[in-house]
C-alpha cells in the first residue's frame, strides 16, 4: 500500500505543472559505434603513415598505404600483385598511387607502360603533366636515331650479360639452350668481350662471331671449329631479329646518351610494341635488367618498379627467372615491384606456374578487382583468400576492390581527386562510369547491404569461435 502523503504530493504536484510524461528516445547508431562495440568487426588498419588510396567499404575508415612503411612490421616483402578485368579501376589506382607516392622526395618510379591510343602510352598524359619525356621504344623510330638499349651495355656485369642473352634466346626458342649452343654463346660473347675494347660491343658483333667463331674456340674444347659453328648457328638466327628483323634499331647498337635515371619518373612507353608477340617478354627483360645494373643503386630513395601485362614477365619462365632475382635483390635495396595483371589464370595455368608461383609468393600485397565468379574462386585458391572476399569479388563495382595486404583482408573504395582524374581516366567509358559512382544510389545501397552482411558475418563467426 502506497503512502497516503506520497499520494498527495503526486496529485498537488499534477494540479500545478499539469501531468509530466518521460518518453524514452529510440536508439541510434553508427556502423563506426557498431564497430567499437562489437570489436571483432573492427578491423584493424595499416596505420596512418603513407599514401591515401581511398576508404573502406564496410567501416567507412580512411584507406593508406604503403609498402615501404608497412615493410618489416607487417609485410614480408614489398611487392604487390594488381589483379581484375579491363575496366574496373586498375589504371587509375595505379596512377593515383604513383603520383601520390611522388609526393615523397624519396621516392623514384620507373613504368613499363605496355598500352595506349592515338600512337602514345598510357601514362603519357601523367608525363606530360611532370615535365618528363617517355622514353618510347619503337622500331620504327630506332632506324632513325630513336631509343636504344644496349644489353651488352658496359654498366651490366659480364655475368648479367651472359644472362640475358640467352633469356633473349630462349624467349625466343620457347625452350631453354642445350649444353652445346650454350657453350658456342658463351665463347662468342666472351671473345667480344676480350677483343672489343675501343666501343660498347653490340648484338652485331655476337651474330658476327657466332657465325664465324675463332679456332682458338674450338681447339680450347679439343672439338672441330665446324662443330662450334653448327653449335651456334640457331642462337645467331635469333639473335639476328634483333639486328636486321622486326625488333632492329633497339638493342643493336650503344645504348642512348641522355636518359634520364635520376628523374622522379621514369615511363618506357612500349605501346608501339604488338604486345601479344614474342618481342614483348624479349623487350621487358632488357629493359628489367639493364634497370637492374643501370638504375637501382644502394642509396636512400624508394624505388617503385611499376609493369604493366606483367603476365609477360611471370608467364616466361625465363624472363621470370630474371626478374626473380630483381625481386630478391631489390627487397634489400628499397624496391617495389608492382606487376599488374588481368587474369590469374593467364599465368599460373602457363608454362612458368613454378616461375609464377614463387613471384606470386614475393607479392605481399594484394589487390583485386572484379572477376567472374569462376576467376573468383580460382584467384581465391592460388591467393588463399577468405570465403567471404571470394564471394564479394563478383558483385564489386568499378573503383572497389578486395586488398589483401599480408593477410588483412579489406574491401577498399579508391578515391580519386578531381585534380587527378583528368590524368587517370584515359578512356571515356570509365570516366563516366566512375564519376556517376559517389552519387550512384544503386551503389550506396549496395555498399549498405554488404556492409551489412559483413558485420552479421563477422559476428557470427566471432560468436562461433567464441562457443568453440
Amino acid at each position: 500500500m502506497r503512502d497516503p502523503l506520497s499520494v498527495l504530493t503526486e496529485a498537488f504536484t499534477a494540479f500545478l505543472f499539469g501531468k509530466v510524461e518521460t518518453t524514452r528516445l529510440p536508439v541510434r547508431t553508427s556502423t563506426g559505434q557498431a564497430q567499437a562495440v562489437y570489436l571483432p568487426t573492427a578491423a584493424p588498419g595499416l596505420g596512418d603513415s603513407g599514401v591515401i588510396i581511398g576508404r573502406e567499404v564496410y567501416s567507412g575508415k580512411g584507406y593508406i598505404y604503403d609498402p615501404f612503411q608497412l615493410y618489416g612490421q607487417q609485410l614480408p616483402a614489398p611487392h604487390w600483385l594488381v589483379l581484375g578485368e579491363s575496366g574496373n579501376g586498375k589504371s587509375a589506382l595505379e596512377k593515383t598511387y604513383v603520383l601520390r607516392q611522388l609526393r615523397f622526395r624519396d621516392r623514384q618510379v620507373v613504368v613499363l607502360d605496355a598500352q595506349g591510343e592515338d600512337g602514345v602510352g598510357e601514362w603519357n598524359l601523367i608525363a606530360e603533366e611532370l615535365g618528363i619525356t617517355p622514353i618510347r621504344l619503337d622500331p620504327a623510330a630506332a632506324l632513325n636515331d630513336g631509343i636504344r638499349l644496349n644489353p651488352l651495355d658496359p654498366s651490366i656485369t659480364t655475368t648479367g650479360q651472359l644472362a640475358l642473352l640467352r633469356t633473349i634466346i630462349e624467349v625466343a626458342m620457347g625452350h631453354g639452350l642445350d649444353e652445346r649452343s650454350g657453350f658456342a654463346l658463351k665463347v662468342a660473347h666472351a671473345y667480344v668481350n676480350q677483343t672489343i675494347t675501343d666501343r660498347q660491343p653490340v648484338l652485331t658483333d655476337i651474330v658476327e662471331q657466332l657465325r664465324h667463331p675463332e679456332p682458338e674456340s674450338a681447339a680450347a674444347m679439343n672439338v672441330d671449329i665446324d662443330d662450334v659453328r653448327a653449335w651456334g648457328l640457331d642462337v645467331a638466327l635469333v639473335l639476328d631479329r634483333l639486328v636486321d628483323g622486326d625488333l632492329r634499331g633497339m638493342f643493336d647498337g650503344p645504348t642512348t646518351v641522355g636518359i634520364d635515371l635520376d628523374a622522379p619518373l621514369i615511363v618506357f612507353d612500349l605501346s608501339h610494341i604488338d604486345r601479344n608477340s614474342i618481342a614483348m617478354p624479349i623487350l621487358m627483360a632488357i629493359v628489367g635488367v639493364w634497370l637492374e645494373h643501370t638504375w637501382i643503386r644502394p642509396d636512400r630513395k624508394k624505388r617503385i618498379f611499376l609493369v604493366e601485362e606483367a603476365w609477360h614477365i611471370i608467364n616466361s619462365p625465363f624472363v621470370a627467372q630474371l626478374f626473380q632475382r630483381l625481386l630478391k635483390f631489390g627487397r634489400r635495396l628499397g624496391l617495389s615491384f608492382v606487376a599488374v595483371v588481368h587474369h590469374l589464370s593467364d599465368v599460373v595455368d602457363g608454362a612458368a606456374a613454378r616461375e609464377a608461383a614463387a613471384i606470386l609468393k614475393m607479392a605481399s600485397t594484394r589487390t583485386i578487382y572484379a572477376q567472374k565468379a569462376d576467376e573468383a574462386r580460382a584467384t581465391g585458391r592460388v591467393l588463399g583468400l577468405p570465403r567471404w572476399a571470394v564471394e564479394i569479388i563478383p558483385t564489386l563495382t568499378p573503383g572497389i576492390a578486395v586488398w589483401d595486404v599480408n593477410g588483412n583482408v579489406q574491401v577498399v573504395k579508391h578515391l580519386v581527386t578531381e585534380a587527378e582524374r583528368p590524368l587517370v581516366y584515359t578512356d571515356r567509358a570509365m570516366t563516366e562510369s566512375s564519376s556517376s559512382l559517389p552519387e550512384d544510389v544503386q551503389a550506396a545501397e549496395w555498399e549498405a547491404e554488404q556492409r551489412a552482411a559483413l558485420i552479421e558475418r563477422q559476428m557470427n563467426e566471432s560468436s562461433q569461435s567464441t562457443v568453440a
